[in-house]
């Protein structure tokens, strides 16, 4: 190989190098962007871009948001989470941000879920919880998350949260992108459509246990 083609091919190896580890939200070219609601959204792949207002329209309370100074409703496993993007609170808009307002009741769960686009800071404003991630290698890392702790959820992986105190649980989670995504095993096993062939062999469970699941998972059944 030619000198040229081979600084060439390092280039290029490099430059492709450099765009897979710096996938993210596309940084800011403003100081900020205040969703002007004239005018609709322009959707790419999975984001939806919102345009602009003039910058001299903007007021401080598009920088404020008060929607989490309570908790929201509860599930069935005792969660109740306030997810918080643009579409709610402008002011975060091309940020390359947003937050989540998690509650649990004693005993209540966050079930196994993952976010395919950030990370996730978790702290725990009050309660005992316990939390945990697992690993490509099937590895848990968990435990029980005083008031005043942090823990770190890395991108894409699945992880979960219980409250285990005698009192409900406030968790306030913080997440690099504006819109995270957000996956629950749970559901995008047994409420998705997956083939119910390839679940009975996968898991070893009878027709009627995937039907179960199904019904319980699946809006659709």
């Amino acid at each position: 190989m030619s000198p040229l083609l081979s600084i060439l091919f390092v280039t290029l190896a490099f430059s492709l190098h450099c765009v897979i580890i710096s996938a993210s939200d596309p940084d800011p070219v403003q100081d900020f962007c205040i969703p002007n609601a004239r005018y609709g959204s322009i959707r790419i792949a999975h984001l939806a871009i919102l345009p602009c207002k003039n910058s001299s329209e903007a007021t401080v309370d598009d920088f404020v948001f008060s929607g989490m100074q309570s908790a929201g409703n509860f599930s069935d496993t005792g969660l109740a989470a306030i997810p918080v993007n643009p579409t709610i609170f402008p002011g975060i808009n091309t940020l390359g941000m947003s937050f989540i307002r998690a509650d649990l009741k004693v005993g209540g769960i966050n079930p196994p879920h993952f976010h395919p686009r950030a990370t996730e800071i978790s702290y725990v404003v009050r309660g005992s919880v316990y939390s945990g991630f697992v690993d490509s290698g099937n590895r848990v890392f968990a435990r029980t998350i005083e008031e005043g702790e942090v823990m770190v959820f890395p991108r894409g992986l699945v992880h979960f949260q219980m409250n285990v105190g005698d009192k409900p649980a406030t968790i306030f989670g913080s997440f690099n992108s504006q819109n995270p995504g957000s996956q629950k095993i749970p559901a995008a096993i047994f409420g998705s459509g997956i083939n119910e062939e390839l679940l009975e062999k996968t898991f070893g469970l009878s027709p009627k246990q995937i039907g179960r699941m199904r019904r319980k998972f699946d809006p659709r059944v």
